[in-house]
């Protein structure tokens, strides 16, 4: 097999990771929406956890009887995959401390962004270089967006307080795609995804019990899972949209570019709007087919645009070959 056969069948395994990293964030608000009326956002989120929880261990105990789970290295420095950790679980955090006083279009014009916080950053501490080409395509999906979540919202209103806490946290997604992309090839995708998988539980699951425990709530934190359509749509949130998810992007920032990889959040927000008019019959207007043919220009040309090879920025691995 020849290296150009091999380039193309890894880009074609690339390109196919990132469509399913993209629908799989683009349904999560059907199962968010499935779980609401039987749950808080805390509640939810901790169950989601338990499922991803749950996958992990599988996933690894599968791995390991196969024998084709990454042997750990003790001489790794373990504190950069726990950082890149942390900052995901503080990227959900201040989300959530956001839904207390931001509106869900707010923080959907703020997250729209993250591509860009995310290119800010790359620049600054990896030393990713964008072409003029490339920055064309990130305005033109992030305008796009921005207008089709104003034009999509039913009422539109600003809370200093929350978009405050919606800027931090997507900060900190930025610095999470930074740090993964710093970290590859020293960690595995799997790793990264482990590593979130358990923080996130111990902090969200933990956090769940104690607040039950001190408010005298217990029962309302164990009511939900005698629910069976709560049960599947927790289990889907967990799995697709925190286990597989986390895995995607990890693989994703492997082999992009932060800024070619973090434009396929906003094409998930395309998604989500297109899914909900074909299954849940929501009308489409003129908007949503310009902007998202806008979107899905921005994504591809961004995908297709020339990369320079040398433009790899800064990793793990240069850093400790040089040790």
């Amino acid at each position: 097999m020849t290296n150009q056969v091999k380039d193309s069948e890894a880009k074609w395994k690339l390109y196919i990771v990132a469509f399913a990293f993209t629908f799989s964030i683009g349904f999560s608000f059907f199962g968010i929406k499935k779980c609401v009326p039987y749950a808080d956002t805390l509640t939810i989120l901790a169950y989601r956890y338990v499922a991803a929880l749950i996958g992990v261990i599988l996933w690894i105990g599968i791995s390991k009887i196969m024998g084709v789970y990454p042997k750990s290295d003790v001489k790794r420095p373990k504190g950069r995959l726990y950082q890149t950790a942390a900052f995901y679980i503080l990227f959900m955090i201040f989300q959530i401390l956001s839904m207390f006083f931001a509106t869900s279009v707010e923080g959907a014009i703020v997250y729209a962004m993250a591509p860009i916080f995310a290119k800010i950053i790359g620049r600054i501490v990896l030393g990713e270089k964008s072409t003029r080409l490339q920055m064309i395509f990130v305005v033109l999906t992030v305008t796009a967006l921005i207008i089709l979540i104003i034009l999509n919202a039913t009422n539109i209103s600003f809370n200093f307080k929350g978009l405050i806490f919606m800027v931090i946290g997507t900060f900190f997604m930025g610095c999470q795609n930074v740090s993964a992309r710093y970290i590859r090839g020293v960690f595995k995708p799997i790793e990264i995804t482990a590593a979130i998988a358990i923080g996130g539980s111990v902090i969200f699951i933990g956090t769940s019990v104690i607040k039950a425990i001190v408010t005298g709530t217990f029962d309302k934190l164990i009511e939900p899972i005698h629910h069976a359509d709560f049960v599947l749509w927790a289990s889907f949130l967990g799995i697709f949209c925190i286990l597989l998810s986390a895995q995607f992007m990890a693989y994703m920032l492997a082999h992009m570019e932060i800024i070619q990889s973090t434009i396929f959040n906003s094409a998930s927000t395309l998604v989500s709007v297109i899914a909900g008019a074909l299954v849940l019959g929501e009308p489409l207007s003129w908007y949503h087919y310009v902007c998202g043919a806008l979107i899905l220009t921005g994504v591809v040309g961004l995908t297709l645009a020339p990369v320079d090879s040398n433009n790899a920025g800064k990793s793990l691995s240069d850093e400790l070959g040089k040790k």
